[in-house]
């Protein structure tokens, strides 16, 4: 993986550059009357960066403050496994064990792991922002919320089934070369104790329903693979167990009922304003009658 430099400091410096950005390309239109047009598109651009920008940091420092009590994280993985067990979930050594002999299947996994998490959101993000302008603001907040849920639970440190040899586990990603943990990847070392939930499930999830939902023609069902793909790849890389990836789509659901009801209570505030609007412009019907009525008077 290339290095590069992007420490948790300097993406909140960052983001607190972005925002103010956009707080003076904002002020800036408004001094000038304007009504927004090219100047407003750049500070949506920019409070957006800023966003992202500052959901990076916290999820540097999270990883940072977790990073304790190892032992206690490598228990609470194994406590997970016999737990699965016990329901009779499927054992996710014996699907690692079916990938192991194939180390062209191996490779690719452990790419889509370390690509295709970060990539697709943003391109999925970038794609409702130009062209569906509309629906980014509930994607984005869905994102938001979903991994500041997931970023609170991870402080309870939780090893992945990798860091498990006594389970049947093998670290494959280390094994190819690939793996993004142990060496700094955008200036950071990845937090290899944050395996409970897994965003990366929570993401693809997201990710997939939002152009689904958006998108038009029978091709965007092919959007639904990613999920798929990605809930097989993150189980035979071992990097989560099925728990994490449950945790995640819970916490996902309850971002989406809180957003639904949230758009409920401001539905009918809203209906009611655009009805008053409609009353006040709309001329009173008894006018409209009158002047009906004058042609028959003056004919009679």
């Amino acid at each position: 993986m290339q290095n590069l430099t992007l420490t948790w400091q300097t993406s909140a410096v960052a983001s607190a550059a972005m925002y103010g950005a956009a707080f003076a390309v904002r002020r800036g239109v408004a001094r000038r009357g304007g009504a927004g047009g090219r100047g407003s598109g750049v500070a949506d651009v920019l409070r957006e960066a800023g966003t992202l920008l500052a959901l990076f940091a916290l999820w540097q420092v999270v990883g940072h403050l977790s990073l304790v009590g190892t032992e206690h994280a490598l228990d609470r993985a194994d406590w997970i496994h016999r737990t699965e067990a016990s329901f009779g979930l499927p054992d996710e050594a014996g699907w690692q064990r079916a990938v192991v002999g194939h180390p062209w299947l191996v490779q690719a996994a452990n790419y889509y792991y370390a690509t295709m998490h970060f990539g697709v959101m943003l391109v999925v993000l970038l794609w409702l922002f130009l062209r569906h302008r509309q629906r980014y603001a509930w994607v984005r907040t869905t994102v938001v919320a979903t991994t500041a849920v997931c970023l609170l639970v991870q402080f309870v440190p939780v090893a992945p089934p990798r860091m498990l040899p006594g389970n049947g586990f093998v670290d494959l990603a280390a094994q190819y070369g690939q793996s993004v943990y142990g060496s700094a990847v955008a200036g950071v070392v990845a937090d290899q104790l944050s395996a409970m939930p897994s965003v990366h499930v929570a993401w693809c999830v997201i990710a997939a329903v939002a152009v689904i939902a958006v998108a038009r023609g029978p091709w965007r069902w092919l959007m639904a693979l990613h999920p798929l793909v990605t809930v097989w790849v993150v189980v035979v890389t071992a990097n989560h167990f099925w728990a994490d990836g449950l945790v995640a789509l819970a916490i996902l659901l309850t971002v989406y009922l809180v957003q639904a009801a949230l758009s409920g209570w401001r539905r009918p505030e809203a209906a009611a304003r655009v009805g008053a609007e409609q009353a006040v412009e709309a001329p009173p019907k008894n006018q409209d009658h009158e002047q009906q009525r004058e042609p028959s008077a003056v004919e009679g």
